[in-house]
């Protein structure tokens, strides 16, 4: 399908990609020496303009949302061709910058708290980076399957966390989360800064530690020491990459309709100032999510 893009957003994995600080990223396929898609973005919101013959989901005309980073395609561009199994219906209740902030973040999230740390109802979580644009979604789909959500976030972060439906925030600045004595059932890294150790140590007995995202050192200890780290019966440990999927990004679709999850847009920039929105992603200060806006002169 051809889809004349509205919107985009930047992700911390365009940021990978780009400059290689987590050379794993490049060599799980991303290109070795530079990037193998020359157009950064994997985060879309837009209409179809064309449609295959083959194509049974969508039609011309349609609003769609979805990350494409599975076609080695790029979305900060006016038009990209992809196929229907990267995207779903645009949920009617968000404009498409705000769809476009969706895909790879909550499906991170979504992923990451359900598969991998295997939330129940009733549960205590702890989402570690709450402000980011993983953590902002993390905050929500928690408390929309119902656990009792403790926030790690800045100073300046703590009232958004709270609106995001945190049951508790801890301003890391001046808060070890990790040697209060609190446990928690899954801690879910969405940024992290403190070793396995620390984390193992605020689990419950049966609890689950889930690294998404965080400083390369972070990441290639929850990958490379995770699973040695986990306990026979107990304590798990480990990291996880998300993978693209149109059932998820339909079930992000509902939870939006719904009023459960509302995207976090920090900053806004045009088509032509996408370096500056990676460069301001960069930083790593970013709250909630960076959104590439693309003006069509027709």
């Amino acid at each position: 399908m051809l889809v004349k893009i509205h919107a985009a957003s930047v992700n911390m994995y365009d940021w990978h990609l780009l400059t290689a600080d987590i050379p794993l990223v490049r060599l799980m396929g991303g290109g070795l020496l530079r990037p193998k898609v020359a157009i950064p973005g994997v985060d879309i919101a837009g209409r179809i303009e064309a449609a295959g013959s083959n194509v049974k989901l969508f039609r011309p005309g349609d609003e769609v949302f979805g990350d494409i980073s599975a076609c080695d395609r790029g979305g900060f561009a006016e038009y990209v061709a992809v196929p229907e199994s990267a995207l779903a219906p645009k949920p009617t209740t968000l404009s498409f910058e705000q769809a476009a902030a969706v895909p790879m973040a909550a499906v991170t999230a979504l992923q990451g708290l359900r598969d991998h740390g295997r939330i129940q109802a009733g549960q205590k979580v702890l989402i570690n980076g709450a402000s980011g644009g993983v953590g902002t979604f993390a905050v929500q789909i928690a408390v929309a399957f119902g656990a009792e959500v403790t926030a790690v976030c800045s100073t300046r972060n703590l009232d958004l966390a709270r609106t995001l439906g945190a049951d508790r925030v801890i301003d890391y600045t001046q808060e070890d989360f990790t040697r209060n004595g609190q446990a928690y059932d899954l801690i879910f890294a969405a940024n992290g800064y403190h070793p396995l150790s620390a984390y193992k140590r605020a689990l419950t007995p049966q609890g689950i530690y889930v690294m998404a995202g965080g400083k390369p050192g972070q990441m290639f200890q929850a990958m490379l020491l995770g699973s040695w780290m986990s306990e026979k019966g107990g304590k798990k440990l480990g990291g996880f990459t998300a993978k693209a999927n149109q059932k998820d990004l339909v079930m992000l679709k509902e939870l939006v309709e719904a009023g459960k999850v509302v995207p976090v847009i920090d900053k806004r920039y045009s088509l032509s100032e996408a370096a500056e929105g990676l460069r301001y992603l960069g930083t790593g200060h970013a709250r909630g999510k960076v959104v590439i806006t693309v003006e069509h002169s027709n």
